[in-house]
């Protein structure tokens, strides 16, 4: 955990807590191995249900700075 921990830049608590929940909702699945415990995706459709998210993100993101740049743009004219 204390690699994702500060892979993520996160508090300990912040992320087990967060691993808790998708432990409880069986997104992840975990496997201990002595001390240390592996945290694994339950099933790789996951993985693309997470990549389209981010590509709507990215694409809502892009409009909105293309809105953005065109009001800059129009008052740059206007002013």
């Amino acid at each position: 955990m204390n690699e994702l921990r500060e892979r993520l830049g996160v508090e300990q608590s912040t992320l087990s807590q967060q691993l808790a929940v998708l432990r409880s909702r069986r997104f992840v699945v975990t496997q201990r191995s002595g001390t240390t415990i592996r945290y694994q995706i339950s099933d790789p459709a996951i993985w693309r249900l997470l990549d389209s998210a981010r590509e709507i993100f990215e694409n809502q993101l892009v409009s909105v700075q293309t809105e953005i740049d065109d009001l800059r743009q129009a008052s740059r004219q206007a002013g």
